[in-house]
C-alpha cells in the first residue's frame, strides 16, 4: 500500500525517520527503520536513508507492505454483559484485560471472548482484528464498552462519538488534593515526542481534547473524582489529570514510579456510557459499579483519613 504525505513548514529540517514516527504513529521506529533500509521510503522521487533531512512541501512516498492479519479465534471467557439485543452489546471490561488482539495478546482478548459469546455476529468496519469494536478503553482501566453487532449500528455509533454527543464518565482516583471542587482542562494531545508509548499536551501534531472534573471526594493526599470526556483522545484522562499536577493513582505511565498501594496500572474505571441507540432512535445510559478492588482503596483513603 503506497501512500503519499506532504512535508509542512512546521517540519522543515526533521530527519526521515522522525518524520515518518509522526505521520505513522502506531507503527514501531524498528519497522519504520525496516522500510528505509529496504529502500520502501522515497523523497523526490529517490530511496533515502534514516539521517536524511526533510524540506517544506516536499512529497514522501511510503510503501507500506499490506499486513496479513491473523486469523482471530473465538474464546470461551466470562462476560460482565449490562444490555444486549439484536444490534448492540454493552459489558463491562475487567481490569487487566486487552480489549483487541496484539502484540503479546492473541487468544485472551475481549474480542476473543466476544467471538465465542456472539458467534460471528459483529460489525466488520474496524477489521478482522476489531470486530465490533467501535472505542476502547485501556487494558487495566474498567468499565462499560459499547460492541456493536452489525455495520448499521457501527456507522451510527461511530458518527455520535465523532461529533462528541455519546456521555462518557469515568471516576479516578488521583494524587494530590484538587484545590478546586470542579474545573476543565481544554489542552491538544498527540503522540509524545521522544517516547512513543506515551501521549502529550505538548506534541507538535496533536488534536483539541477536553476534560471536565469535579471532585467528589478528597482524602489527605488523594482525591476521588469524576471526569466527563467532551473528546476523546487516546489516554486523555490520564494524560490531562497529570498535566494539572494530579496524575491518576497508580497509573505507570504518568505518575510517580512508586505506588503506596498493591495496584494492577491506573486507579480509572468508566462508569457511565450513554448514546441514541442505533435502531430505536432512543436514549440510553448504563452504569457499571465500582470495581471491588477501587471501592476497597475507597474504604483505606477513607480509614487513613479519620
Amino acid at each position: 500500500m503506497i501512500q503519499f504525505h506532504q512535508v509542512s513548514e512546521e517540519q522543515e529540517s526533521v530527519r526521515i525517520d522522525r518524520y515518518l514516527a509522526d505521520v505513522f504513529p502506531n507503527i514501531s521506529r524498528s519497522y519504520l527503520q525496516k522500510l528505509l533500509k529496504e529502500g520502501k521510503v522515497l523523497a523526490a522521487g529517490r530511496a533515502v536513508k534514516a539521517n536524511y533531512k526533510v524540506s517544506p512541501g516536499e512529497m514522501i512516498t511510503v510503501d507500506i507492505p499490506e499486513a496479513s492479519e491473523p486469523k482471530i479465534e473465538p474464546v470461551d471467557m466470562p462476560l460482565d454483559i449490562l444490555y444486549e439485543d439484536s444490534d448492540i452489546l454493552l459489558v463491562n471490561k475487567p481490569k487487566g484485560v486487552v480489549v483487541h488482539p496484539a502484540a503479546g495478546h492473541t487468544d485472551d482478548t475481549l474480542v476473543n471472548g466476544l467471538m465465542q459469546h456472539c458467534q460471528g455476529q459483529l460489525s466488520g468496519i474496524n477489521g478482522v482484528l476489531r470486530p465490533g469494536i467501535v472505542h476502547r478503553i485501556d487494558k487495566d482501566t474498567t468499565g462499560i464498552l459499547i460492541v456493536c453487532k452489525n455495520d448499521a449500528a457501527h456507522a451510527c455509533l461511530s458518527e455520535q462519538l465523532k461529533e462528541h454527543t455519546v456521555t462518557r464518565r469515568y471516576q479516578a482516583v488521583v494524587c494530590g488534593r484538587i484545590k478546586d471542587d470542579e474545573g476543565t482542562i481544554d489542552a491538544p494531545i498527540g503522540r509524545h515526542p521522544t517516547d512513543r508509548k506515551k501521549m502529550s499536551v505538548h506534541a507538535k501534531q496533536s488534536k483539541r481534547a477536553v476534560t471536565h472534573y469535579r471532585v467528589i471526594e478528597r482524602f489527605a493526599q488523594y482525591s476521588f473524582i469524576e471526569c466527563v470526556l467532551e473528546t476523546g483522545r487516546t489516554h486523555q484522562i490520564r494524560v490531562h489529570m497529570s498535566s494539572i499536577g494530579h496524575p491518576v493513582l497508580g497509573d505507570p505511565l504518568y505518575g510517580p514510579a512508586k505506588c503506596p498501594f498493591h495496584l494492577q496500572g491506573q486507579t480509572l474505571h468508566a462508569g457511565v456510557l450513554g448514546f441514541i441507540h442505533p435502531r430505536s432512535g432512543e436514549y440510553m445510559e448504563f452504569h457499571a459499579p465500582l470495581p471491588e478492588y477501587f471501592t476497597q482503596l475507597l474504604l483505606k483513603l477513607r480509614n487513613t483519613a479519620t
